[in-house]
């Protein structure tokens, strides 16, 4: 059976909570229907813009950019500070009222998440009645609005969702790719950022179409994987499955936030070393040993992407762990300022079978095994912060 994904993405998510919560408490005026914004202390991290109302859309108000900018453009924009923590009650709610129509779910930020239909479409007439009946549930329950997109994977999926906005169901599979996604701008394809386009345009590959039919050798001479990447996806090509939380929790990993977003690969880099002792740490802590690591990567502009592979030898240790982790990085940095990191590791063992060892992972001198037992104490003691190692 073919598969069916659907992206479930919250229509402006931070600014319609928000909105919502406030008409609950005797508000008269909703966020969503004035040009608002929800930022924060323009002093503090926070002082950028979260999310934006559609109203103001109109006065070129973009999510990212500096509170100050929006103020500037429009100066009676309204602005609500964040609510994290009502956020995260909402996001809570709303993927235990999304299982209830398929417990396949695999969130991937606080407001969006694929859900694999495949099992359940029996039950519906066809895949537009099924995600219909989703987005109404939702308005009808919490009071804000939700797109789903419908596809056969993934990426198409969710470039389905970013179709027009809000309360809306929007189609792409494979077969509407030419009419539907090809005239878009390439700047509008999932994993082409501002680096990647600037790079693309002056190829004169200008729609996700012109980058289709361009010679992938071309693409991976001027950006090494990144290239071969995202010709796949502008020819509708995903094979990654729908993590559920049940996989998900088969696996160990961390992720940070930064205070200032990393613009060059040393400065992520000793972030993505500090993630690796700490999940070293935990593996450890479980007995466990991994046989996947993944690198997840935020940009400043709020986008995802991450990457996995397989490892040679099961393992927690923080070095091997880091050495594939920075190989993952370098696979996918497109070169943007990097808001968040992530490292996660999966099929995880307690008893790994015996494997021919590379040059890699020979054993460490009994001077290493003391430093990082040394260093393992003290993080027990004091906290993952208390040492760190130099990259």
């Amino acid at each position: 059976m073919e598969r069916l994904i659907f992206h479930i993405d919250v229509n402006s998510a931070y600014l319609s909570w928000t909105a919502v919560e406030n008409l609950k408490n005797g508000d008269s005026v909703d966020l969503r229907e004035i040009p608002s914004i929800i930022g924060g202390d323009m002093a503090s991290r926070h002082g950028i813009v979260l999310a934006k109302s559609i109203p103001a859309k109109a006065y070129k108000i973009t999510t990212g950019e500096p509170v100050a900018h929006a103020l500037q453009k429009y100066p009676k924009l309204v602005m609500a500070p964040p609510n994290h923590k009502l956020y995260s009650q909402y996001s809570h709610r709303l993927m235990e009222l999304l299982r209830t129509f398929s417990p396949a779910i695999e969130q991937v930020s606080i407001d969006e998440c694929y859900m694999d239909f495949t099992d359940y479409i029996k039950n519906y007439n066809s895949p537009i009645d099924a995600a219909t009946k989703i987005k109404d549930t939702v308005r009808n329950t919490f009071g804000f609005t939700v797109n789903v997109g419908i596809s056969n994977n993934k990426l198409l999926a969710k470039m389905a969702s970013d179709f027009q906005k809000p309360d809306r169901v929007h189609t792409l599979f494979p077969e509407e790719v030419p009419k539907k996604m090809w005239p878009l701008p390439v700047r509008d394809l999932f994993m082409v950022g501002k680096s990647a386009a600037a790079t693309l345009e002056k190829l004169e590959i200008l729609t996700i179409g012109d980058l289709a039919h361009t010679d992938v050798a071309i693409l991976e001479s001027h950006m090494k994987s990144h290239g071969r990447l995202v010709w796949e996806f502008a020819n509708g090509i995903d094979d990654s499955p729908v993590q559920t939380q049940e996989a998900e929790l088969k696996g160990v990993g961390n992720s940070t936030t930064l205070s200032k977003d990393a613009e060059t690969s040393a400065d992520a880099k000793k972030v993505l070393r500090a993630l690796c002792d700490q999940v070293s740490s935990r593996l450890k802590k479980y007995g466990q040993l991994a046989g996947m690591v993944s690198t997840e990567i935020k940009y400043a502009t709020f986008t995802n992407v991450s990457h996995q592979r397989q490892l040679p030898n099961a393992t927690d240790d923080a070095a091997t762990l880091y050495h594939y982790v920075c190989l993952l990085f370098d696979e996918l940095w497109n070169g943007e300022p990097v808001r968040l990191l992530g490292v996660r590791t999966s099929k995880l063992t307690s008893d790994p079978e015996p494997v021919q060892m590379s040059l890699f992972d020979l054993p460490k001198t009994q001077k290493e095994q003391k430093a990082d037992k040394a260093a393992e104490e003290l993080r027990k003691r004091f906290g993952d912060s208390i040492i760190k190692k130099g990259v």
